[in-house]
């Protein structure tokens, strides 16, 4: 079996054994007990890989908790993999007893408890702490008696015990955050717009990383100011052959369980703790990293049009991100603010790729006030059409906003991109084909007819400062082209076929009516 045949048929038991161990629970709901038992499982394995040097002949499994050589290797151990696990509380000894254990609930949560405590006092501390507060073994979810907990919590452990990713090295790894990856897809496709809200489709991701990092030989580090599930930032990871990320991964999430998914993915996807920085908050009225920018590279998928308290906090109009455009985001539509949140955060060699709704291209008010300082400073590189459906919980037809501090002309191009996708069967999927014709022009520059348009500064300042794709690029009429002469010849032709088969008709009548009178 290839390896690609592998991680298709993992994906699909994984999503079998995701809908069975849930019950009637809804998927949305459970999905915090099969993820975090993925996670719970990979963190295992992944100690005793390193506890063992990857020496098969060394069972740490069957090891005592109070084995003089464990506790010397404790301190080392946190140091390099940010937290430790004794022999008893890994998941292979768990799901050995899980059927039969009375105390199945409490073991986990003490479990749970003893694994991010151990990261206490350590410079782990922050990203491990908190890390299971969504796997809550006391929920009714789980049932309404500590049995019926049991029981389910039993079913999940072994269902996930039961995926074959094969030896745990560094080939297998990467089915493991897969696995995950696949996991959140299909929870947030069957989620609607709460699923949305925190994961980008991986195609959608796959661009907005390559524009990010379009020619950047290397990145200081990468950020993503409403990181989700980490989706984005991660696939900016799959870019690692082509670039060097040197400081590692940044980004903050203000939905609490949001928050430790985006933490799990980054371990799951083998990134050291001490390689990424997960904060929780929110970004545009406490934003963290501000000791940390410039970032040359910054992606982000920020909820669209979003309320946020804007004029009604006075201090943000003096705040260094909003007070150069001279007037802030609308209270109901903060779209604006995480653009320029974004803004103030880049370098002046790097770019910002963002998903942004399409009205702010278009509206008046503050928002063509924040677009007329984008463009008179030189700072929009492109904007980008999507195709409609692409995203999960949404049909809209959204625009890529990509930003630049280092354009050496000024003119502003265009990309209608909303032909390029493939029908899906929920969604419209995006293909590597499509990503590919999309970052050849947007590297080219060049002007093609009904696809890109590289348009001069004045134009767009003498045009209200509208930045709608359609408002440049002329949209393809595929409307049927008809030939009047040939059609009126036809017309003619049928006209005097149907007159014939009247006269036809006629004579059929009155003959029929002659002999009715013979007779």
């Amino acid at each position: 079996m290839t390896s690609s045949q592998q991680r298709d048929a993992l994906q699909r038991q994984i999503w079998t054994i995701a809908n069975d161990v849930r019950g009637a629970v809804d998927g949305w709901d459970f999905k915090q007990y099969v993820l975090g038992s993925l996670f719970y499982r990979f963190i295992s394995e992944n100690f005793v890989d390193y506890i063992t040097g990857g020496d098969d002949s060394v069972d740490y499994a069957a090891m005592d908790d109070s084995e003089p050589l464990i506790a010397g290797a404790k301190d080392d151990a946190i140091k390099t993999k940010g937290y430790f696990i004794y022999p008893s509380q890994l998941f292979s000894n768990v799901v050995a007893t899980a059927s039969s254990n009375d105390s199945l609930n409490t073991d986990l949560a003490q479990i749970f408890a003893a694994i991010e405590s151990s990261a206490s006092g350590y410079a782990s501390e922050q990203d491990i702490k908190g890390l299971f507060t969504d796997f809550d073994t006391t929920s009714n979810r789980l049932g309404n008696t500590v049995a019926d907990k049991n029981r389910r919590l039993a079913d999940v452990l072994k269902g996930v015990a039961r995926l074959d990713f094969g030896r745990f090295d560094a080939s297998h790894i990467d089915l493991f955050g897969d696995a995950y990856e696949f996991l959140i897809s299909n929870y947030a496709a069957n989620a609607g717009k709460s699923g949305g809200e925190f994961f980008t489709p991986q195609q959608v991701s796959k661009l907005i990383a390559r524009l990010a990092m379009h020619k950047q030989t290397s990145v200081n580090k990468i950020y993503d100011p409403a990181c989700g599930s980490g989706s984005l930032l991660l696939r900016a990871r799959k870019q690692f052959d082509e670039h060097i990320i040197e400081d590692g991964f940044f980004g903050q999430e203000v939905n609490h369980t949001t928050y430790n998914l985006a933490r799990m993915n980054m371990f799951l996807h083998n990134i050291s703790y001490d390689k990424f920085n997960i904060q929780l908050g929110d970004t545009l009225r406490h934003p963290h990293f501000g000791d940390d920018k410039p970032f040359d590279a910054i992606v982000s998928n920020p909820p669209y049009s979003v309320k946020w308290i804007g004029s009604d906090d006075p201090t943000l109009i003096n705040d260094d991100r909003f007070a150069p455009a001279g007037v802030l985001a609308p209270k109901s539509k903060a779209d604006f603010a995480f653009v320029l949140h974004a803004l103030s955060y880049l370098s002046a060699k790097g770019r910002a790729a963002i998903v942004c709704f399409p009205g702010i291209f278009y509206r008046g008010g503050a928002e063509q006030k924040i677009r007329q300082y984008l463009v008179d400073n030189n700072y929009v590189e492109t904007v980008i059409s999507l195709a409609p459906n692409l995203f999960f919980g949404t049909t809209i037809a959204v625009n890529i906003l990509v930003l630049a501090k280092n354009k050496t002309d000024t003119a502003i191009q265009f990309i209608d991109a909303s032909a390029l996708f493939k029908k899906g069967v929920n969604n419209n999927l995006l293909e590597d084909t499509h990503i590919d014709q999309i970052m050849q022009v947007f590297d080219s520059k060049a002007a093609i007819d009904h696809f890109a348009q590289l348009v001069p500064m004045d134009m767009i300042a003498a045009n209200d400062y509208n930045l709608s794709v359609s408002s440049y690029v002329e949209a393809r009429d595929n409307r049927e082209v008809v030939n009047i002469v040939l059609l009126n010849a036809e017309l003619k032709t049928t006209v005097t076929r149907i007159d014939q088969l009247r006269k036809d008709i006629d004579a059929i009548v009155a003959e029929i009516e002659g002999e009715e009178l013979e007779a």
